[in-house]
């Protein structure tokens, strides 16, 4: 990579490790006034109990940011490779909302 002396360049390391990524077929979304909490979860078919594989915290303002992100790829992505199917009557809900910090689910 050549190296800039632009004061705006971030550098952003990707160890090994996290490089690895979690699979998750389920996220669970809560809020409160001055933050977003993003439960990132792995359900296997016939097991009633199920891990957070992974947190992420994120403030109001960073959570519309990747709500953005995440429109804009995937505008990208069906452009490319065709819509993504949902599964019908399914809406933003896969699963009873979840008592807790408050807010819902994706």
């Amino acid at each position: 990579m050549e190296k800039t002396n632009d004061p705006n360049q971030l550098n952003i390391e990707l160890s090994e490790e996290v490089a690895q990524g979690i699979y998750s077929n389920l996220a669970v979304i809560s809020h409160s006034s001055s933050e977003f909490i993003v439960d990132f979860i792995r359900l296997m078919p016939g097991v009633p109990k199920a891990k957070v594989q992974s947190r992420i915290i994120l403030t109001p303002e960073h959570a519309k940011r990747l709500l953005s992100a995440l429109q804009e790829n995937i505008a990208k992505y069906e452009k490319q490779f065709g819509l993504i199917n949902k599964p019908a009557g399914s809406g933003n809900t896969f699963m009873p909302p979840i008592v807790g910090f408050g807010g819902g689910e994706a």
